[in-house]
C-alpha cells in the first residue's frame, strides 16, 4: 500500500493506494468502517490520476467519514468493571467481576452474563482475561463456520489455511498465497456478520480483487451480503473499541 492524502477544504483525507494487476478501468474507492480510505487501482494508473479520482469523490468520502465520526462519539471507553455490557455473537451480556484469592482467574458466560474471577480488582487483568477468552472462542466458532461456508463453495475442496490476527481497520484479509486472516473481535458480531466476512474472504480465493467478477460471485454466494455489511459497519466502532 502507498499512503497518500488529499486536502478537501478544512478536511485532510488520508488514503491508502493498492495497485492490482487484475483490475482494469476505473479506480475503486472504499471507506472502511474504521474511517480508513482505500483506493484499488490498475497498475498502469499514476498517483496523479488517482488523486484526481479521489478529489472527484471527496464530497462522498467526507460524508461517510462524518457519519463514522458521529457514531464514534457515542462509544464509551471500556473500564472492565461490573455493570458494563459486552457483546458475544451479537448479544449483550452484563459483566460481573468477582475477586477471590482461592479460585483460579477465569471467564465464564452463564445465565446471560459474563462472570470474571480475578485475584484483585484490576481492570488490566480483567481486560487481559477477557481478550484471551474472546480469542479462544473466535478460534472455535470461526472453525465451525468456515466448515459450513466452504461446503457451499464448489471451487474449494478443503478449508484454506487461516489464522487469527487482531486488526484495527479490517475484519479479515486474504494473502496472495491464499491464507486467511480473521479479526478475533469479529466474534462479538452476530453469526450472519461472521459468515459474511468469511464468504467475502473465501471469494478472494477465486478473484483476488474487488472487481466485477468478485462481486458477481459474492452476490451468488450471499445475495443479502450488502444489508449484512451495513449492519456490521454500524457496529464496527463498538466492536473494535
Amino acid at each position: 500500500m502507498i499512503a497518500q492524502s488529499l486536502q478537501y477544504g478544512a478536511l485532510k483525507i488520508p488514503y491508502q493506494v493498492t495497485f492490482q494487476s487484475t483490475i482494469s478501468g476505473k479506480i475503486a474507492i472504499h471507506v472502511l468502517p474504521t474511517g480508513m480510505v482505500r483506493v484499488d487501482a490498475p497498475t498502469s494508473t499514476s498517483l496523479a490520476e488517482i488523486k484526481q479520482g479521489v478529489g472527484k469523490r471527496a464530497k462522498w468520502i467526507s460524508g461517510h467519514l462524518s457519519k463514522i465520526h458521529e457514531r464514534g462519539v457515542h462509544i464509551l471507553t471500556r473500564e472492565y468493571v461490573s455493570g458494563e455490557s459486552h457483546l458475544y455473537l451479537g448479544r449483550r451480556h452484563v459483566l460481573k467481576v468477582r475477586t477471590s484469592q482461592s479460585e483460579e482467574p477465569s471467564v465464564k458466560l452463564r445465565q446471560g452474563r459474563f462472570e470474571i474471577v480475578v485475584a484483585q480488582q484490576d481492570p488490566h487483568e480483567v481486560h487481559s482475561l477477557f481478550s484471551a477468552w474472546y480469542r479462544a472462542k473466535a478460534g472455535l466458532v470461526f472453525a465451525q463456520r468456515l466448515d459450513l461456508v466452504v461446503a457451499g463453495m464448489p471451487w474449494l475442496t478443503a478449508v484454506p489455511r487461516w489464522r487469527l490476527l487482531s486488526m484495527k481497520r479490517q475484519w479479515g484479509s486474504c494473502s496472495p498465497t491464499g491464507v486467511l486472516s480473521l479479526n478475533p473481535h469479529l466474534i462479538k458480531a452476530p453469526p450472519a456478520c461472521i459468515d459474511y466476512v468469511l464468504t467475502h474472504e473465501l471469494c478472494h480465493l477465486k478473484h483476488h480483487n474487488h472487481g466485477k467478477q468478485f462481486y458477481q460471485l459474492l452476490d451468488r454466494q450471499l445475495p443479502e451480503w450488502s444489508s449484512i455489511k451495513l449492519r456490521l459497519d454500524d457496529m464496527a466502532e463498538y466492536l473494535l473499541s
